[in-house]
């Protein structure tokens, strides 16, 4: 080979090599070059979409400069992506601006989509879990039209009944989550907290099952607001339990009526005997008859010793309440609630009647 001859194709060689290592170099840059967007931007990827359709999402709004120059990087520059493009999770996406495609292409990979959120509420019924499950255009709908039966089957629960067995708290999920699954996570925190919370009772209580703890616990939830409470209601319905008087609380009452109840508690409702009518009927309700939250649960495992066998609302609008150790105190605490709700509500409003 002629000298001449060696030194073109070696110069050409080297600037091939040159050239090649420019391109590199450019499709490197451009993978860490962020794009134009000023505020964060959602995209929602489809089941089974190409890496080069969400690339183009992202170019559309402005979180990726160069789409195609980005793929070229991974198929032929990218260490670990070198020789095939990555896969993609689905979902929602939220991205700030000013991210480098590579980061971009992480959340994507890992799957890191937007968080939904569906909150159950302390002292809710199952009923109401399941409307505001229905109600939210997030979740993927599995259990709309099934019995609360079928729904405590499709949890693995068969012949379970579901009142007061899912975990008050604020769940987070990614969209299109089915229902299930989210009942499922509520359940399993349920079962936990009243598990957790049984072990550590205090000894001596009434109560036989951590079921009976459950029981008790959605009573006392949905006898008080206040937080401060709870352990001294809890007392009061533990010391009744003991002496075998009746528990005569209002919400179980109101949950054995439900459908009937149109927002005021009458005598003859009080006199109305149904399973859960705790004024004609001793122990116990048969169920839960809210969800209880780990306060509640905690509070009738812990209850606070006192002497009191009677409560009733102080009506001042703080939502305490008057505790009495004997129905002549008690009795006179009615009359004084009855007096000041007469002052603040029509006369044609129902009212609650002193304990018998």
């Amino acid at each position: 080979m002629k000298p001449r001859f060696t030194l073109v194709l070696l110069g050409a060689l080297l600037l091939m090599a040159a050239g090649a290592a420019f391109a590199l170099f450019a499709l490197r840059e451009q993978a860490l070059e962020a794009g134009p967007a000023i505020e964060d931007q959602r995209i929602t990827v489809a089941p089974g979409s190409s890496l080069r359709t969400v690339f183009m999402q992202l170019h559309d709004k402005g979180l990726l400069t160069h789409p195609r120059l980005f793929e070229l990087y991974l198929r032929y520059a990218h260490p670990a992506t070198r020789g095939g493009l990555p896969a993609i999770k689905k979902g929602r996406y939220r991205f700030p601006p000013g991210l480098k495609p590579l980061d971009i292409l992480e959340q994507l990979q890992q799957g890191k989509v937007i968080l939904e959120q569906f909150t159950l509420v302390e002292g809710w019924s199952f009923a109401q879990v399941r409307a505001a499950l229905d109600a939210l255009p997030v979740v993927e709908h599995t259990l709309t039209s099934k019995s609360d039966a079928d729904v405590m089957d499709a949890l693995n629960q068969d012949g379970e009944f579901p009142e007061g067995q899912f975990a008050p708290d604020t769940y987070r999920f990614a969209e299109d989550t089915p229902d299930k699954e989210i009942l499922q996570l509520a359940y399993e925190a349920q079962q936990r907290n009243l598990e957790k919370a049984w072990q550590g009772r205090e000894q001596g209580l009434p109560l036989t099952s951590p079921d009976q703890a459950l029981i008790l616990a959605s009573v006392v939830e949905k006898e008080t607001g206040l937080a401060s409470e709870r352990p001294r209601i809890a007392g009061v319905f533990l010391n009744r339990l003991r002496k075998g008087m009746r528990l005569q609380s209002d919400p179980t009452v109101i949950y054995g009526i439900r459908d009937h109840y149109d927002g005021n508690i009458r005598t003859r409702d009080l006199r109305t005997d149904t399973p859960y009518n705790t004024y004609t009927r001793t122990g116990l309700p048969p169920t839960p008859i809210a969800m209880p939250g780990k306060e509640a649960i905690w509070a009738v495992l812990h209850p606070e010793r006192t002497d009191a066998l009677f409560f009733v609302a102080i009506g001042d609008g703080s939502g305490g309440h008057y505790f009495s150790a004997s129905l002549a105190e008690h009795n006179k605490a009615v009359r004084r609630y009855l007096d000041r709700l007469r002052h603040t509500t029509p006369l044609a409003t129902a009212v609650p009647t002193p304990t018998p």
